[in-house]
């Protein structure tokens, strides 16, 4: 990969971490509730799900899971009714006026790590861009280990600021909410995004 095809590909890696979809609202969503600093493990999960996929994508299999729609459909529709789950938790959750608490103990890492891979990997929009957008960066037929390499590391820094990024901005959001009513709509807000992130993912084809 040249240099300029590898900026080329951070850029529109980048794109795609902040394109509309399920992880995006998942991460509003947990930035709305708990600030910036708790989307990072379910970044680095959906992160990680991405690099998967590229991985396969280059060793040929993606070729492969094209002919896995029924797999697929499962996937969606399962990661779709988690989604619901998650989105009824929050807006059932109990008020919390401190804006600075955070859900940070390792439970809630390894499981915000674990939500943030099962969303990635259950997005058909994952699976299609690297099927279909990887091949216009690289030849799949001539990649050495290090061609690999580079790509998961760009692929990685790029979805990583996307994400928290977007993170920041709705964090910084969340603090214009100090009364009781103001965020029980946040708990509501959050949690509708959430259950629109699952229709979103069991609509895609």
């Amino acid at each position: 990969m040249s240099f300029e095809s590898a900026l080329t590909f951070l850029a529109a890696i980048f794109i795609f971490g902040i394109t509309p979809g399920p992880g995006v609202f998942a991460i509003l969503a947990r930035a709305l509730l708990h600030g910036a600093r708790s989307c990072l493990a379910l970044s680095l999960g959906m992160i990680i799900s991405d690099i998967v996929y590229l991985i396969a994508a280059c060793f040929g299999l993606a070729a492969i899971a094209t002919h896995w729609g029924e797999v697929f459909m499962v996937v969606r529709i399962v990661g779709a009714m988690y989604l619901v789950y998650l989105g009824y938790l929050m807006w059932t959750a109990p008020v919390n006026l401190d804006v600075g608490a955070s859900s940070g103990d390792q439970q809630s890492k390894r499981m915000g790590f674990l939500q943030g891979f099962l969303i990635s990997a259950s997005n058909p929009k994952v699976i299609l861009f690297y099927i279909a957008f990887l091949p216009t960066f690289m030849d799949l037929t001539v990649l050495s280990a290090a061609d690999i390499a580079l790509a998961s590391g760009l692929t990685f820094v790029g979805l990583l600021a996307g994400l928290m990024l977007i993170a920041i901005f709705a964090s910084k959001a969340r603090n214009w909410f100090k009364s009781e009513r103001a965020m029980k709509g946040l708990n509501r807000s959050a949690g509708s995004l959430m259950i629109g992130a699952a229709g979103y993912l069991a609509s895609r084809s």
